[in-house]
């Protein structure tokens, strides 16, 4: 679970950004259609951050196929996202969130140390209906969250 405000049970908070397209994402536009995993990270380009962006990629198809999209959310640029996304041939949407507006909502604004500000690694699992059915912490397990995403979207219909 997170330290932050929201829990397992509440409405996931709803919000709109450009994804590596460039195009307008609305979390809305899924509801009632497709469960969510929104996963936020530090930044693009480091080692956990790639591991758990590949692995959400490896991952991709079954989750598809569970009527799930993919989401991942950091502070970096557009530019970076594009860079990022296409070098690891990530085929879901990475947000930018460069003011980190989408970041305070959902709790995952952090500091090391109370020095460097960064975005915390959290995922949220969120159902069709717009509940988020459970919040994965860890800042150094990526395949914690993983794991812990298969494991509950398979309780899912």
């Amino acid at each position: 679970m997170t330290d932050g405000a929201l829990a397992a049970g509440q409405e996931a908070p709803d919000f709109e950004a450009k994804d590596t397209k460039g195009e307008t994402f609305r979390l809305s536009d899924y509801r009632g259609k497709k469960n969510i995993v929104l996963y936020f990270y530090p930044g693009d380009f480091t080692p956990v951050c790639t591991r758990e962006a590949c692995g959400f990629r490896d991952l991709y198809e079954d989750l598809r196929g569970k009527d799930t999209e993919v989401i991942g959310v950091s502070s970096d640029t557009e530019a970076s996202h594009r860079d990022f996304a296409a070098r690891h041939h990530l085929p879901f949407p990475l947000v930018s969130d460069p003011e980190k507006r989408i970041v305070r909502m959902y709790g995952a604004d952090g500091s090391i140390f109370g020095l460097l500000e960064r975005t915390k690694r959290l995922t949220f699992v969120i159902d069709k209906q717009g509940k988020i059915v459970r919040i994965f912490s860890g800042e150094l397990r990526a395949g914690v969250h993983l794991s812990g995403v298969k494991e509950v979207l398979s309780t899912l219909s």
